[in-house]
Order: structure tokens, then sequence, then C-alpha cells
């Protein structure tokens, strides 16, 4: 099969023949339909993920159709059309008897722990814990947009963030993740301030649902915007981008007894921020992590979708062959992209 391999930690990837996958047992191999391109898989390429093993295909959001099949697989088939969460649950830990596969013990993460979605074929394992029925009405460059970006800010607004109608809800940085989280929260009933450096992302969050937005370029305190704009503070704050900087204002925005959610990744030197802890402390805030969704809530998410009151289509952004991927995975640092980019010719 082609697929996108590296072999060094920040050298160019390259488009090469290599051998196509075989389901484990209790696995699958999903013919890819599409996969997005996403600044995790840049993390991956620069050598923040003690995970990968080198050589090394990239990519964790995908979509797809089941070409081969496990002989213990039960619930799948060849020829349905699938989707899976970027964390693949074990099936066998404490967390995943639980329902917390995205916080299992023993993960795997395509991209990541073996061999990813830049390519044709990709296998997954344990499939009937982790595949995800795709509605006949999606096409593949959406569900592909689904898997980390979209469903990331879905459980991090509704399921970490508690978000309720009529709350303050900002979204520091809006790529993938932030715009997503702006839609979400706004389908929720909340009023959503949207933070970012680019004029052009800020008017499509505002396309998407947000009340206000801040030019993070254009005032001295982006803390102090944001509380002047929801009146006191937002109820819920999220750091959709992973920067100490949008750490720090995510927490000083909040009112009292408010929620941050950290999304965006801090790798590198960057991994361990100064955190204001006496402002926690004194306003009685929350501080929670967010990493992934599990298979098994994507049908409230797709629920939302089919009824009309989400639209991840909007996100999708640039549609590229696999030829070109390498280009744009070495370009993810830049945050010049509007929505998505995506891989839909193979």
């Amino acid at each position: 099969m082609k697929a996108v391999l590296y072999e060094r930690f920040q050298a160019p990837p390259k488009v090469v023949r290599v051998p196509d996958p075989t389901p484990a047992p209790h696995g699958v191999v999903i013919r890819v339909g599409a996969t997005g391109v996403c600044r995790s898989d840049w993390h991956g390429w620069m050598g923040h993920d003690a995970d990968i093993e080198l050589p090394h295909v990239p990519g964790h959001e995908l979509a797809g159709v089941v070409e081969a099949v496990g002989r213990d697989v039960r619930l799948w088939a060849v020829g349905d059309r699938v989707t899976v969460p970027f964390i693949s649950g074990c099936g066998a830990c404490a967390e995943c008897h639980a329902g917390h596969q995205q916080v299992c013990l023993a993960q795997e993460q395509p991209g990541f722990t073996h061999w990813g979605s830049f390519a044709e074929f990709v296998a997954i394992h344990q499939a009937d814990l982790n595949l995800v029925a795709l509605p006949q009405e999606m096409d593949f460059a959406t569900a592909a947009s689904l898997g980390c970006r979209f469903a990331t800010s879905f459980r991090a607004v509704v399921d970490q963030g508690r978000v309720r109608a009529g709350e303050w809800v900002a979204v520091h940085g809006c790529g993938g993740v932030g715009l997503s989280a702006v839609m979400i929260a706004a389908a929720c009933g909340a009023q959503v301030v949207a933070v970012d450096i680019d004029p052009a992302k800020l008017a499509l969050a505002r396309a998407l649902g947000a009340a206000a937005t801040v030019d993070g370029t254009a005032v001295a305190d982006v803390p102090a915007a944001v509380i002047e704009a929801t009146r006191g503070g937002a109820h819920v704050s999220l750091d959709a981008l992973g920067h100490p900087t949008t750490f720090a204002n995510s927490i000083l925005n909040l009112r009292p007894r408010g929620r941050h959610v950290q999304v965006g990744l801090l790798l590198g030197d960057q991994a361990t921020p100064a955190a204001p802890m006496a402002r926690v402390i004194g306003k009685e805030l929350e501080i929670l992590g967010s990493h992934g969704m599990q298979a098994h809530r994507y049908p409230a998410m797709l629920e939302m979708i089919r009824s009309g009151r989400l639209d991840p289509s909007r996100l999708v952004g640039a549609r590229i062959s696999l030829d070109e991927a390498p280009a744009a995975l070495m370009a993810m640092d830049r945050f010049q992209s509007l929505g998505a980019t995506v891989v839909d010719r193979f």
C-alpha cells in the first residue's frame, strides 16, 4: 500500500510503498476513505511523543470501510462504513470496564502507538469496543474530522465542562479544536467568546455561533477583555490551543467557581506551565483535562449532527491527496489553515 513514512523525527516524510496490514484476531483493517492532518501528528513528527517508534506512519483521524475482519470480531463485517476514536481502549483494564476508554490504562492510538492512517489501509485493534458506525449520509471527509478535533471538543464541552444553556464559555484558540468547541457550546445554548490572533478565524467563529470575539493582538489584557465581554467572567473556559499563555488566560478569565478545561496539548518545553494557583484556590476554580472521547459516547454527538444542531462539515477545510500530506504535516505549526485539512485522495 501507499503510505506517508518518516524514518527520523523532523526529517521530511516520504510517500512510499509498505506492506498491507493484516487484522489481529480482535481487530479489523480499514480501507481509509479520508484522514485528517492534525497538529497532534505534527507533535509526533517533531519527536514529542514517546510512544512513536521509527520508522513511522502518522495519522489518527480517520474514516473508511472495513476491508478485513479478525476471527474474534462479532459486531463488524467487510463493507461496513466506520470511524474510530483516536484512543482505542484495551477492553480489559479497570477504566475500560468503567466505560472510560479515553483514559484506558493500556490504550492504543493509531498514528502513535502503531502505524496510522496516512495510508491506504490502517489496522485497528479491539474493533468491537472501538469502532463507530457512520451514518450513510455522512461523507468520509466530515467523518474523519470527528475523530480527534470534533469528538475531543464534544467531550470537553459537554462531559468535562458540563456546559449549560445560558452560561458564558470562553474558547482560547480557534483552530480545529477551538472552532469545534465554539459550534458545540453554542448548540448547547451557551454564549461563546472566541479568542484568537487571526481575524479570519475570529470571523469564522462568529459564523459558527460565537456571541463575541477577542483579538489577542488588539488588547493588552486578554482575561480582562473576556471578563468585560461576559460581564463577570466565563463560567467555562477552554484552552483549545495548548500554550502557557492560553492556559493562564483561560484560568484568569473565569468567574468564581468557574471551570477550566485543558484540551490543547502542552508538550516539549511547554509541558509544565505555571498555574495561577492563588486564583484557583481563592475563587474555587476547577481545572479539568479532556482527552478524546469514548466510542459509546459518539451516538449523542451523531444525533446532534443528524438533527442539524451541529454541522461539522463546515469545519472541513482543504481536501488534499496523500502525495500532498507530507508538506501539510510539516506546515502544521504555522496556524494558517481555516478548518481541518483532510486527505481524501489516495
